[in-house]
């Protein structure tokens, strides 16, 4: 399996218990979905390997208690702690309405209210405190903020984000 192909899950944050459990940090606002899982990507050492879960449950809110298949000495666990977790894009769940995952917009045309095209969707800056949109129109890169307020749509169908933008936003750029 290709990283490309996944989603970060989470990472293995430290041992459990001396039988080899772990406990996972999950990077996710829905832990709960991921409680039952039949096996998970461990990336080690830049490969993402497949682990199958004999037993997992919810611990402290977003974090998961695994047993692995295999795993069954605290040094065994020891050679996991701090590796990330991935799963296949496709168990993603499916999202609705102006809510979307960051990978699924790329690519997606920004349509302004009032300007019209402003670009194409490059990729998604969240490094920064207010997550960007960074948007590419000829030569010219376009950063737009990702506010809840300025999001007008999200048309799937369409490949399209249509945005309200304020004026002059997009102005300085050009």
């Amino acid at each position: 399996m290709r990283k490309e192909d996944c989603f970060y899950l989470g990472k293995i944050a430290k041992k459990f218990s001396f039988k080899g459990e772990v406990l996972a940090y999950l990077d996710t606002d829905e832990p709960e979905l991921y409680e039952n899982l039949e096996s998970v990507f461990v990336e080690c050492n830049k490969h993402l390997i497949p682990f199958f879960i004999e037993n997992s449950s919810l611990h402290k809110n977003d974090f998961l208690r695994i047993s692995f298949e295999d795993i069954d000495t605290e040094e065994a666990a020891d050679a996991l702690i701090g590796n990330d977790l991935y799963l296949p894009l496709k168990m993603l769940p499916k999202l609705t309405g102006n809510k979307f995952y960051f990978h699924e917009v790329i690519g997606f045309e920004v349509e302004d209210k009032r300007l019209g095209y402003v670009g194409d969707i490059q990729s998604i800056n969240d490094t920064t405190a207010q997550p960007l949109f960074e948007v590419l129109k000829g030569d010219t890169e376009i950063l737009i903020p990702m506010v809840d307020h300025f999001l007008v749509k999200i048309d799937r169908e369409n490949k399209k984000v249509i945005m309200d933008l304020p004026e002059g936003l997009i102005e300085m750029y050009l």
